[in-house]
């Protein structure tokens, strides 16, 4: 995002705002190796629906909960990088912030998973008789 000074203050356009949501996102992906993870486990559940033929509220399900997931790490990497502006040193309200942030996205990842689970294993075990 560009800075500008008051007296050449100009309206910010819609590209503008999508230019910078995609900054964002290039940013996490280039970054943050566990989003890249979380991109690739993504596109396997993906696949794996395709494959199984999900039904259109599985998709539904499963499109929502790789969103989620995918939002709580950006969420949790703003966090992360507000606290870092904050201070640099060793900070107990800074680990316990960062600590906090982490955690809904691990408590996303386990009931995504467990989600995932519920709509996959019954279809793979009647793939495999």
């Amino acid at each position: 995002m560009s800075i500008i000074s008051k007296d050449k203050k100009r309206k910010r356009t819609f590209i503008d705002s999508v230019k910078n949501c995609l900054d964002g996102i290039s940013y996490t992906i280039a970054h943050e190796n566990n989003f890249k993870r979380e991109i690739i486990l993504g596109i396997v559940a993906v696949i794996l629906s395709i494959v199984l033929n999900i039904s259109v509220i599985e998709w539904v399900i499963v499109l929502l909960l790789i969103n989620f997931v995918l939002v709580c790490e950006l969420i949790n990497t703003a966090f992360e990088k507000t606290v870092d502006l904050y201070t640099t040193r060793y900070n107990e309200t800074a680990k316990n912030i960062k600590d906090v942030s982490s955690s809904f996205v691990f408590v996303m990842c386990i009931f995504a998973s467990i989600i995932g689970a519920i709509i996959f294993i019954p279809k793979i075990l009647d793939l495999l008789k």
